[in-house]
């Protein structure tokens, strides 16, 4: 008997997902560098600095003190705790400490939300520009993605009509990004009351809120929890975030999530069943995070504030390129419309924005992402949570690169 083909004892849903392409980009870099490259990598979607030091602290008197053993599912008495008053200080939300569950990363509980929700056809509304994760995480839980461009006309953002329009009697979710990844965008009230009006009139729709970027938000624009806006939205919406990007702590993996009872109650049975809980190191890191001297994050924010005015000007700067300025989060997503159809120096025509992204990374060594991969081309992806220097150096072989492109015969 010949040997089974391992493609044939994979799963179904295994051969549906992709892997995700910021992390297959970040292996690329990687690899680059191992061979001696000088690469430019505008690809993380992480902060670059440290996390602060009391919050580490918190994280090795755990160690010490011998608070390194399982919790309970949900959390920590302490964190939850925590959590419940960070989403009433911060957020106007009151949930109940049954509504609240931590997981290993905001992008386990999205996935595990899921996985006790969505069946075999439901549907699931995802406005794109998207984080890549979304559509996967819907297809592995035998659900359907269905995608909404939101173009820049439109400032990236979902609109009533298009929300309308897309809403079926099998739609189950509508996700909701603010700040988004990978635009930048946030969602003013105005615009949460009237896609809120939208769903009123579709009470078998749920809300997944993810506000994982919420404290990077530059300028006037403010972001909103949807879920504070009517009892009827709170009581159909899950409240997604974590530390990870505020803090500057994504490798220690806690995300925390508020939301219905019944909703939260089969979340944490999932986990119990599938990680058990979070590393109770990190959950002692994660209560002073949420609850010691903010002072950290605001001076993050003011840090990331002036990237992102730099990197704008530096893009917008470069013939062929424009960028516009995001109200939030870390990335910018600028057009390439203009560099689409010139010739490369080895004669090769740039015919999308993926093109785009091969070229300069060879050509000039700076890493980024397609638009493609995100739903809406041609766009970049490009992450301003690198050093100034860096910014500056990649932005300049980018305008040199680009300045060596020819009009196509």
């Amino acid at each position: 008997m010949s040997a089974q083909d391992p493609q044939d004892f994979l799963a179904a849903r295994a051969k549906v997902i992709k892997p995700s392409p910021s992390m297959a980009a970040k292996m690329r870099v990687d690899r680059l560098r191992a061979e001696g490259r000088d690469i430019v990598d505008f690809t993380v979607g992480e902060p670059d600095m440290d996390t602060p030091a009391h919050i580490v602290e918190a994280g090795i008197e755990a160690m010490r003190t011998g608070k390194t053993r399982y919790t309970g599912a949900a959390g920590t008495p302490a964190l939850l705790k925590a959590v419940q008053t960070k989403f009433r200080r911060e957020n106007a939300l009151d949930y109940g400490l049954d509504q609240i569950v931590a997981g290993s990363g905001a992008k386990q509980l999205i996935f595990t939300a899921f996985a006790v929700s969505v069946e075999q056809g439901d549907e699931v509304i995802i406005p794109a520009p998207y984080w890549v994760s979304y559509p996967d995480m819907v297809l592995v839980n035998d659900g359907k993605p269905v995608i909404v461009p939101c173009g820049e006309e439109a400032g990236f953002k979902l609109t009533p009509a298009a929300l309308e329009a897309a809403i079926t009697p099998r739609t189950k979710w509508v996700i909701l990004n603010t700040p988004s990844n990978p635009t930048g965008a946030i969602y003013s009230e105005a615009e949460l009351q009237a896609l809120g009006a939208v769903l009123a009139r579709h009470p078998q729709v749920w809300v997944l809120t993810d506000e994982i970027y919420e404290h990077l938000s530059y300028g006037d624009a403010a972001p909103v929890s949807i879920a504070t806006l009517s009892d009827d939205l709170y009581a159909r919406t899950l409240t997604v975030n974590g530390v990870s990007k505020a803090y500057a702590m994504t490798g220690w993996r806690l995300g925390y999530a508020g939301g219905p009872k019944a909703l939260i109650r089969a979340m944490v049975t999932m986990i119990s069943q599938s990680t058990s809980c979070v590393s109770a190191i990190s959950q002692a890191a994660a209560v002073v995070a949420l609850t010691a001297d903010q002072a950290c994050v605001g001076q993050a924010a003011a840090i990331f504030k002036q990237r992102r005015d730099r990197i704008v000007q530096l893009l917008n700067a470069v013939p062929g390129i424009h960028c516009a300025q995001p109200d939030g989060a870390f990335y910018v997503y600028p057009s390439v419309a203009g560099l689409l159809g010139r010739r490369t120096p080895a004669g090769t025509v740039l015919n999308n924005d993926l093109d785009v992204v091969m070229y300069l990374l060879e050509e000039a060594g700076v890493a980024l992402l397609d638009g493609a991969a995100y739903g809406v081309s041609p766009y970049l992806r490009l992450s301003f949570a690198t050093s100034m220097e860096q910014i500056e150096e990649g932005c300049a072989r980018i305008a040199r690169a680009c300045s060596t492109l020819t009009a196509a015969a």
